[in-house]
């Protein structure tokens, strides 16, 4: 007996994933005219969304470099580079008006203050004598990200006084990126699962082995006995059906007659059946299982009843379903003067699923 199997597999969808990392070199700077503080060391500012326009978290973090007073943190935002002193234009469409401090760890106390403008964030808080060295992170929400994809910048400096004015205690710049929105999407395509097999471990079809099974000698007292085994699954939405194709058991132009209509071994009758259950009468074959719900049809449904009608859908389901392992069992009887020679049938199953 041979079989034709036929399998078709999900393709694995493709994930994009976009890191965004915001660099930043920092320089020792001098400035004509003016004198500056030490450079902010660990600092960093990290975007939770990182797209254009987007209202976005601001994740700001850096080191106080040695104790001091600190009295307010001032960042601001420019299209034209880090380097505190030189003129600062506001990135278009970037929008701090609407910045709410929601989380503070290190040096703790601070609040958005209003002298900041649509491109300008200034924490403050009471003046805090004697802070020491340490790490500090501020999480300020509600910042509208700029409309245009590319880098900007962020200029940070600390100071003692509670409004950012006068003299700063520590300065450092930052760059920042953002990016168009990326839409990731997938396509499951559909899929019919199916293979035949002598042997079939659980509902993996590559373990499916063998495409023959013998009988041995018929015998007029004793019914003979035979099984394989077919795994199917769909995502169909209307589920699948497994036909059974070929023709009775036949050596030349002799047959042993096929039953057409469901009935029980008759040892002494010549007969040839099938069913997908497991029965006593006699012992072979097993139920349906795995992970699936699908169930052998009328006629191929019944312990210990066979039937044969090439043609026949004689197992299915009507909605999408699990891999599923079905056991077929053969019956073959013979007469006393069934007439002498080798019986073969070729059994084709076929499952389609319906898209």
């Amino acid at each position: 007996m041979t079989y034709r199997e036929k399998t078709a597999k999900l393709a694995p969808a493709r994930i994009l994933s976009v890191l965004i990392v915001a660099l930043l070199i920092a320089v020792g700077l001098l400035h004509l005219g003016r004198s500056y503080g030490d450079q902010l060391p660990n600092r960093s500012l990290t975007l939770n969304k990182g797209t254009i326009s987007a209202t976005d978290t601001y994740k700001l973090s850096f080191t106080l470099p040695q104790a001091q007073n600190l009295g307010s943190i001032k960042l601001q935002f420019c299209q034209d580079g880090p380097l505190i002193g030189t003129p600062c234009s506001g990135p278009v469409g970037l929008n701090a008006t609407g910045a709410v401090l929601s989380s503070q760890a290190g040096e703790t106390g601070f609040s958005v203050s209003p002298l900041g403008d649509d491109h300008t964030v200034i924490l403050v808080r009471t003046i805090s004598a004697g802070t020491t060295a340490t790490s500090v992170t501020y999480e300020i929400t509600g910042i509208v990200n700029p409309s245009s994809s590319g880098t900007f910048f962020a200029r940070l400096q600390t100071f003692t006084s509670i409004d950012a004015t006068g003299a700063e205690t520590d300065e450092g710049g930052l760059a920042v990126n953002v990016l168009d929105a990326v839409s990731v999407s997938a396509t499951v395509p559909p899929y019919l699962y199916f293979c035949l097999g002598v042997q079939i471990t659980n509902t993996d079809c590559t373990t499916a082995t063998g495409d023959q099974i013998n009988f041995g000698d018929f015998t007029s007292v004793v019914a003979s006995t035979a099984q394989t085994q077919m795994v199917a699954g769909t995502n169909g939405p209307t589920g699948y059906g497994i036909t059974v194709n070929g023709t009775t058991l036949t050596s030349g132009i002799n047959t042993i007659p096929a039953l057409t209509v469901a009935d029980v071994s008759r040892p002494g009758t010549s007969q040839f059946g099938m069913n997908l259950v497991a029965n006593t009468d006699p012992t072979v074959g097993d139920n349906p299982n795995g992970g699936g719900s699908g169930q052998p049809t009328p006629g191929y449904n019944a312990p210990n009843l066979y039937k044969f009608v090439p043609g026949d859908i004689v197992a299915s389901n009507p909605v999408p379903d699990l891999p599923r392992k079905y056991t077929a069992s053969y019956v073959a009887n013979i007469n006393k003067n069934q007439e002498p020679g080798v019986y073969v049938s070729t059994l084709t199953y076929v499952a389609t699923a319906g898209f």
